[in-house]
């Protein structure tokens, strides 16, 4: 059966439209969870509701979906409840909390779902579902109600979203400008768990903490921006519900909620490998373009500094060999270097003209070097008396030091570091030797 044939299925219809809903309501809200630092939240209200399903069961006979949804959110308000009294009123911080209430009651769950199952009127398939899920028995009437509750937890996002961001970021500033920080968490909490219980159905308790995070992780990996990051992660939580659908429809008894969470997954590990900022295949470029970079800053600073022993030096250039001596680094990673400078034009290697073989600068590249050499002897000095330095407020992660100055206040600089004998010998007006080198490079007859 091809995707374009299972959607003319109502049922299908229905069962994608829900777990679209679901995806959405839960990425939007998993974001203000994922940073809020409480991840597990909604693992521990999903684990929470199963002894409510299962109290219900054994006080009605009955396996109404409506009713066991009503189990699950009062047990997961008793939850919540437990939750909040541990953190305030003990010394156990909240992520302890939280694992204590998952264990407990997802324990309390499963002796009485076991005892459920041996006694004599034990049929309790329509307990399993909420274990890890039936999406496929969602009908009209269960989508229904998952358009009216996404409808009501978008809208409150919505209209609260300003609260919500503060609650996030700075609850302590908030409580400040006089706003009911702790009505407000509790009424977060109570978002949280609804989108919980409406998902049970359609991915149950052990799965649905991941419709909650995982969109929210994968759109952390796309911005900086919590109203972005906010779309984004409703966005990947419906296609993870439709992707998924679509294809435990196309495979016999392939689980429609394992298989949500898996295309949620995908999404990540997409995210996770090829994000522009934090993507590790990125970063890896980065690291490997800084490498390079600095490389090549350290292999001009030691060639000036050999240049700078004795003006000679520019008659005889710059062997590779005293160029190793001079740097400590491998002759095969400084010929590397060596070549990428070259092909920038920052050096040149003579072979002829009357003087002897050898590395030398060419006029930008003697510049640069220059530069770079008198950066880092400035940053020398200051950090050899940062107490002198004081009062020109120079912030130490901003790599260039004269750009942070005016000539004002880098003058008196300049002095102490000619008194320290640390002044760049080397002035950045091209030797006459390094004036021919160019005018070959460039064509011109000398």
């Amino acid at each position: 059966m091809n995707v374009w044939m299972s959607l003319q299925d109502p049922n299908t219809q229905w069962v994608l439209f829900g777990c679209m809903l679901l995806g959405l309501s839960g990425g939007v809200l998993g974001s203000f969870a994922f940073l809020r630092g409480r991840s597990l939240m909604g693992d521990a209200l999903a684990h929470a509701a199963l002894p409510g399903v299962c109290l219900v069961y054994l006080l009605t006979g009955s396996k109404s979906v409506g009713l066991f949804l009503i189990g699950a959110a009062i047990a997961g308000l008793v939850a919540t409840t437990c939750i909040t009294a541990i953190t305030r009123h003990t010394r156990i911080k909240e992520d302890t909390a939280l694992a204590i209430t998952l264990s407990v009651f997802f324990g309390i769950g499963i002796v009485l779902l076991t005892f459920i199952q041996h006694s004599p009127t034990g049929n309790q398939s329509g307990l399993d579902k909420f274990l890890f899920g039936q999406a496929a028995s969602l009908v009209s009437g269960d989508v229904t109600q998952m358009i009216i509750v996404s409808i009501v937890l978008l809208s409150i996002t919505t209209l609260l979203f300003k609260e919500f961001t503060l609650l996030t970021f700075d609850p302590g500033y908030g409580r400040g400008l006089g706003f009911p920080m702790g009505l407000l968490d509790s009424l977060l909490m109570l978002m949280l768990l609804t989108a919980v219980v409406i998902g049970l159905q359609a991915v149950g308790v052990v799965l649905m903490a991941a419709m909650l995070i995982a969109p929210a992780v994968t759109a952390r990996y796309w911005t900086d921006r919590l109203s972005s990051m906010v779309i984004l992660a409703g966005l990947f939580g419906a296609l993870s519900g439709m992707l998924g659908t679509l294809f435990s429809t196309q495979v016999e008894n392939l689980p429609t909620g394992p298989m949500i969470v898996l295309a949620a997954t995908c999404f990540f590990l997409f995210s996770l490998l090829f994000s522009p900022r934090r993507g590790l295949l990125f970063r890896l470029l980065r690291f490997l373009r800084l490498r390079k970079t600095i490389l090549e800053e350290d292999v001009l600073c030691a060639l000036y500094e050999w240049f700078e022993l004795s003006p000679a030096h520019f008659l005889k250039g710059c062997s590779p060999e005293s160029l190793m001596e001079k740097s400590g680094k491998p002759l095969r990673t400084l010929r590397r270097a060596l070549l990428a400078l070259q092909r920038k034009g920052m050096v040149d290697y003579r072979k002829s003209g009357g003087e002897q073989p050898g590395w030398i600068f060419t006029a930008a590249g003697l510049q640069h070097a220059h530069q770079l050499i008198l950066n880092q002897r400035l940053w020398d000095l200051y950090w050899m008396n940062e107490q002198q330095y004081q009062a020109l407020s120079i912030d130490p992660n901003k790599g260039d030091f004269v750009g942070q100055l005016v000539p004002e206040q880098l003058a008196p600089i300049l002095r102490d570091l000619d008194s320290y004998g640390l002044t760049p010998k080397l002035s950045a007006i091209p030797h006459p030797v390094i004036t021919r080198i160019d005018q070959k490079r460039k064509g011109v007859s000398v």
